[in-house]
Protein backbone atom coordinates (compact mmCIF):
# COMPACT_ATOMS: atom_id res chain seq x y z
CA UNK A 1 0.00 0.00 0.00
CA UNK A 2 1.20 3.26 -0.94
CA UNK A 3 0.40 5.27 2.22
CA UNK A 4 1.40 2.33 4.57
CA UNK A 5 4.09 3.93 6.16
CA UNK A 6 2.13 7.03 6.99
CA UNK A 7 -0.30 4.99 8.30
CA UNK A 8 1.57 2.75 10.22
CA UNK A 9 3.24 6.20 12.06
CA UNK A 10 0.02 7.53 12.79
CA UNK A 11 -2.97 7.45 15.76
CA UNK A 12 -5.72 8.80 13.94
CA UNK A 13 -8.20 9.03 16.92
CA UNK A 14 -5.60 11.81 18.09
CA UNK A 15 -4.13 13.72 15.41
CA UNK A 16 -6.28 15.80 13.50
CA UNK A 17 -4.28 14.77 9.99
CA UNK A 18 -6.09 13.49 7.22
CA UNK A 19 -6.63 9.68 6.54
CA UNK A 20 -4.51 7.74 4.64
CA UNK A 21 -6.76 7.39 1.00
CA UNK A 22 -5.04 7.30 -2.22
CA UNK A 23 -6.09 9.94 -4.90
CA UNK A 24 -7.35 8.93 -8.03
CA UNK A 25 -6.96 12.62 -9.58
CA UNK A 26 -4.39 13.27 -12.22
CA UNK A 27 -3.61 16.92 -10.91
CA UNK A 28 0.01 18.08 -10.39
CA UNK A 29 0.19 19.72 -7.24
CA UNK A 30 3.07 21.30 -5.10
CA UNK A 31 2.84 22.61 -1.48
CA UNK A 32 5.37 23.41 0.57
CA UNK A 33 4.50 23.73 4.25
CA UNK A 34 6.65 25.00 7.14
CA UNK A 35 6.66 22.77 10.10
CA UNK A 36 8.10 23.44 13.28
CA UNK A 37 8.48 20.71 15.00
CA UNK A 38 11.51 18.84 16.84
CA UNK A 39 13.34 20.70 14.72
CA UNK A 40 12.06 23.60 12.20
CA UNK A 41 11.85 22.49 8.41
CA UNK A 42 10.17 22.74 5.18
CA UNK A 43 8.09 19.53 3.95
CA UNK A 44 8.09 19.68 -0.07
CA UNK A 45 5.59 17.54 -1.75
CA UNK A 46 4.45 16.74 -5.24
CA UNK A 47 1.63 15.35 -6.57
CA UNK A 48 2.02 12.17 -8.01
CA UNK A 49 0.17 8.66 -8.85
CA UNK A 50 -2.84 9.62 -6.34
CA UNK A 51 -0.64 10.74 -3.32
CA UNK A 52 2.27 13.73 -2.54
CA UNK A 53 5.48 12.12 -3.21
CA UNK A 54 7.51 14.08 0.05
CA UNK A 55 10.94 15.17 1.05
CA UNK A 56 11.55 17.24 4.39
CA UNK A 57 14.27 20.45 3.62
CA UNK A 58 16.00 21.27 6.79
CA UNK A 59 16.49 24.94 5.64
CA UNK A 60 13.98 25.14 3.14
CA UNK A 61 13.87 25.71 -0.69
CA UNK A 62 15.84 28.34 -1.99
CA UNK A 63 15.34 30.80 -5.52
CA UNK A 64 19.61 31.33 -5.56
CA UNK A 65 20.95 28.44 -7.83
CA UNK A 66 23.89 28.52 -5.37
CA UNK A 67 22.10 27.06 -2.41
CA UNK A 68 22.06 23.08 -2.80
CA UNK A 69 19.47 22.37 -0.26
CA UNK A 70 19.98 18.80 1.56
CA UNK A 71 15.93 17.15 0.90
CA UNK A 72 15.81 13.89 2.98
CA UNK A 73 12.38 11.47 1.33
CA UNK A 74 10.25 10.93 4.12
CA UNK A 75 7.00 8.68 3.35
CA UNK A 76 3.83 10.03 0.86
CA UNK A 77 1.62 11.54 1.95
CA UNK A 78 -2.43 11.38 0.82
CA UNK A 79 -3.34 14.32 -1.61
CA UNK A 80 -5.73 15.84 1.64
CA UNK A 81 -2.87 16.97 3.10
CA UNK A 82 -1.89 19.10 0.75
CA UNK A 83 -3.97 22.27 2.35
CA UNK A 84 -3.35 20.79 6.00
CA UNK A 85 -2.33 24.08 8.28
CA UNK A 86 -2.58 24.26 11.97
CA UNK A 87 -1.41 21.95 14.51
CA UNK A 88 -0.60 18.66 14.92
CA UNK A 89 -1.29 17.81 18.89
CA UNK A 90 1.45 16.54 21.62
CA UNK A 91 2.63 13.04 21.44
CA UNK A 92 1.69 12.24 17.84
CA UNK A 93 4.25 11.87 14.93
CA UNK A 94 5.37 14.89 13.94
CA UNK A 95 3.81 17.48 16.49
CA UNK A 96 3.94 20.87 16.10
CA UNK A 97 2.63 23.62 14.09
CA UNK A 98 2.22 23.57 10.34
CA UNK A 99 1.86 26.48 7.72
CA UNK A 100 0.91 26.09 4.16
CA UNK A 101 4.20 28.25 2.80
CA UNK A 102 3.16 27.58 -0.84
CA UNK A 103 1.35 26.05 -3.00
CA UNK A 104 0.51 26.26 -6.94
CA UNK A 105 1.32 23.46 -9.79
CA UNK A 106 4.13 21.62 -11.28
CA UNK A 107 5.44 20.38 -14.74
CA UNK A 108 7.68 17.35 -14.88
CA UNK A 109 10.50 18.17 -18.11
CA UNK A 110 10.38 14.69 -19.18
CA UNK A 111 8.71 11.17 -17.78
CA UNK A 112 8.19 11.90 -13.86
CA UNK A 113 7.87 8.35 -12.84
CA UNK A 114 11.56 7.74 -14.85
CA UNK A 115 13.19 10.26 -13.54
CA UNK A 116 12.25 9.80 -10.10
CA UNK A 117 13.25 6.07 -10.75
CA UNK A 118 16.93 7.27 -11.51
CA UNK A 119 17.32 10.18 -9.06
CA UNK A 120 17.42 12.60 -11.34
CA UNK A 121 13.74 14.59 -11.24
CA UNK A 122 13.36 17.84 -13.08
CA UNK A 123 10.29 20.08 -13.11
CA UNK A 124 9.18 23.58 -13.54
CA UNK A 125 7.12 25.23 -10.52
CA UNK A 126 4.24 27.77 -10.49
CA UNK A 127 3.40 29.10 -7.03
CA UNK A 128 2.63 31.77 -5.59
CA UNK A 129 6.37 32.13 -4.05
CA UNK A 130 8.41 29.37 -5.62
CA UNK A 131 8.43 29.90 -9.89
CA UNK A 132 10.92 28.30 -12.22
CA UNK A 133 12.70 25.39 -13.08
CA UNK A 134 14.50 23.16 -10.22
CA UNK A 135 16.07 19.33 -9.68
CA UNK A 136 16.08 16.69 -6.60
CA UNK A 137 19.16 15.13 -7.49
CA UNK A 138 19.42 11.72 -5.52
CA UNK A 139 23.15 11.75 -3.59
CA UNK A 140 24.46 8.66 -4.71
CA UNK A 141 27.49 8.83 -1.72
CA UNK A 142 26.12 7.24 1.51
CA UNK A 143 27.41 8.31 4.99
CA UNK A 144 27.84 5.43 7.39
CA UNK A 145 24.24 4.69 8.49
CA UNK A 146 22.39 6.53 5.86
CA UNK A 147 19.21 5.04 4.98
CA UNK A 148 20.35 6.47 1.35
CA UNK A 149 17.18 9.13 1.33
CA UNK A 150 19.21 12.37 1.10
CA UNK A 151 18.94 13.86 -2.01
CA UNK A 152 19.19 18.07 -3.31
CA UNK A 153 17.24 20.20 -3.97
CA UNK A 154 18.27 23.07 -6.80
CA UNK A 155 17.69 25.75 -8.29
CA UNK A 156 18.35 26.13 -12.05
CA UNK A 157 19.00 29.43 -13.38
CA UNK A 158 16.30 31.15 -15.37
CA UNK A 159 14.09 34.62 -15.00
CA UNK A 160 13.28 33.93 -11.66
CA UNK A 161 16.34 33.60 -9.79
CA UNK A 162 16.61 35.54 -6.86
CA UNK A 163 20.70 35.59 -5.58
CA UNK A 164 20.95 35.79 -2.12
CA UNK A 165 17.51 34.44 -1.22
CA UNK A 166 16.21 34.68 2.60
CA UNK A 167 13.73 32.53 2.75
CA UNK A 168 12.71 34.15 6.47
CA UNK A 169 11.20 36.96 4.82
CA UNK A 170 8.50 35.23 3.73
CA UNK A 171 7.12 33.74 7.11
CA UNK A 172 3.26 33.62 6.05
CA UNK A 173 1.09 31.46 4.75
CA UNK A 174 -0.10 31.74 1.53
CA UNK A 175 -3.94 30.25 2.57
CA UNK A 176 -4.76 33.06 5.62
CA UNK A 177 -1.33 35.30 5.45
CA UNK A 178 -0.54 34.85 9.20
CA UNK A 179 2.81 33.56 10.57
CA UNK A 180 3.90 30.69 12.70
CA UNK A 181 3.39 32.71 15.90
CA UNK A 182 -0.29 33.79 14.80
CA UNK A 183 -1.09 30.01 13.96
CA UNK A 184 0.35 28.41 16.80
CA UNK A 185 -1.06 31.51 19.15
CA UNK A 186 -4.88 30.80 16.98
CA UNK A 187 -6.86 28.60 19.09
CA UNK A 188 -8.52 27.71 16.18
CA UNK A 189 -5.37 26.30 14.30
CA UNK A 190 -5.12 23.84 17.17
CA UNK A 191 -7.68 21.69 15.06
CA UNK A 192 -7.66 20.70 11.12
CA UNK A 193 -7.45 23.64 9.23
CA UNK A 194 -7.57 23.70 5.57
CA UNK A 195 -8.70 26.14 2.87
CA UNK A 196 -12.14 24.24 2.80
CA UNK A 197 -14.58 24.86 5.77
CA UNK A 198 -13.43 23.12 8.59
CA UNK A 199 -16.30 20.75 10.70
CA UNK A 200 -16.86 21.95 14.70
CA UNK A 201 -14.96 19.83 17.08
CA UNK A 202 -17.36 20.14 19.94
CA UNK A 203 -14.78 22.18 21.38
CA UNK A 204 -12.25 19.92 22.49
CA UNK A 205 -9.12 21.15 24.17
CA UNK A 206 -6.53 18.58 23.65
CA UNK A 207 -4.37 21.45 21.57
CA UNK A 208 -4.57 24.04 24.39
CA UNK A 209 -1.21 22.93 25.35
CA UNK A 210 0.60 25.19 22.61
CA UNK A 211 -1.53 28.13 22.67
CA UNK A 212 -1.92 28.84 26.58
CA UNK A 213 2.27 28.04 26.99
CA UNK A 214 2.52 30.86 24.09
CA UNK A 215 0.33 32.70 26.32
CA UNK A 216 1.88 32.51 29.67
CA UNK A 217 5.51 33.63 27.87
CA UNK A 218 4.07 36.13 26.44
CA UNK A 219 2.94 37.22 29.70
CA UNK A 220 6.53 36.73 31.50
CA UNK A 221 7.99 38.38 28.68
CA UNK A 222 5.48 41.51 29.06
CA UNK A 223 5.90 41.50 32.72
CA UNK A 224 9.90 41.51 32.49
CA UNK A 225 9.84 44.39 30.00
CA UNK A 226 7.18 46.65 32.46
CA UNK A 227 9.39 46.09 35.37
CA UNK A 228 12.53 47.25 33.40
CA UNK A 229 10.87 50.33 32.63
CA UNK A 230 9.48 51.31 35.92
CA UNK A 231 12.49 50.57 37.87
CA UNK A 232 14.97 53.33 38.67
CA UNK A 233 18.59 53.25 39.15
CA UNK A 234 20.21 53.27 42.60
CA UNK A 235 21.04 55.72 44.52
CA UNK A 236 22.36 56.90 47.22
CA UNK A 237 19.64 58.02 50.30
CA UNK A 238 22.43 61.51 50.36
CA UNK A 239 21.61 62.16 46.67
CA UNK A 240 18.24 62.21 47.03
CA UNK A 241 17.76 64.03 50.39
CA UNK A 242 21.22 67.08 49.54
CA UNK A 243 20.64 70.24 50.48
CA UNK A 244 20.74 72.31 46.86
CA UNK A 245 24.41 73.44 45.83
CA UNK A 246 22.94 76.91 45.69
CA UNK A 247 21.55 79.39 48.37
CA UNK A 248 18.22 81.49 47.38
CA UNK A 249 20.80 84.70 47.83
CA UNK A 250 22.56 83.18 44.64
CA UNK A 251 25.91 82.43 47.09
CA UNK A 252 27.12 78.88 47.17
CA UNK A 253 26.83 76.51 49.81
CA UNK A 254 29.91 75.01 50.92
CA UNK A 255 30.05 70.93 50.75
CA UNK A 256 29.11 69.37 53.93
CA UNK A 257 31.85 67.88 56.05
CA UNK A 258 32.04 64.51 57.05
CA UNK A 259 33.57 65.03 61.22
CA UNK A 260 34.89 61.90 63.34
CA UNK A 261 35.84 64.48 66.32
CA UNK A 262 32.65 64.19 69.61
CA UNK A 263 30.80 66.91 70.18
CA UNK A 264 31.12 69.42 72.82
CA UNK A 265 27.96 68.12 75.30
CA UNK A 266 29.97 64.60 74.81
CA UNK A 267 33.02 66.13 75.62
CA UNK A 268 31.81 67.61 79.58
CA UNK A 269 29.75 64.53 80.05
CA UNK A 270 32.92 62.44 79.39
CA UNK A 271 35.22 64.90 81.88
CA UNK A 272 32.31 65.16 84.66
CA UNK A 273 31.56 61.08 84.80
CA UNK A 274 34.75 60.39 87.10
CA UNK A 275 33.44 63.24 89.42
CA UNK A 276 29.63 61.90 89.20
CA UNK A 277 31.20 58.53 90.65
CA UNK A 278 32.91 59.56 93.13
CA UNK A 279 30.29 61.28 94.60
CA UNK A 280 27.72 58.32 94.97
CA UNK A 281 30.68 56.11 96.44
Amino acid sequence: MALEEYKRKRDFKQTPEPPPKVGKGTQRRFVVQKHRATRLHYDFRLEMDGVLKSWAIPKGPSLDPADKRLAMQVEDHPVSYFDFEGTIPTGNYGAGTVMVWDMGTWEPQGNAAEMLKKGDLKFRLDGQKLKGEFALIHMKARRPGSKGTEWLLIKHRDAYVQPGYDIDKYDYSVLTKRSMNEIAGDAGSAQWKSSRAATARGGSSKNDWLADSIAKADAKKAKSASGKKTRKPAASAESETASPATLPNGAKRAPAKTSTKVSSSQAVKKKLAPAKAAAKR
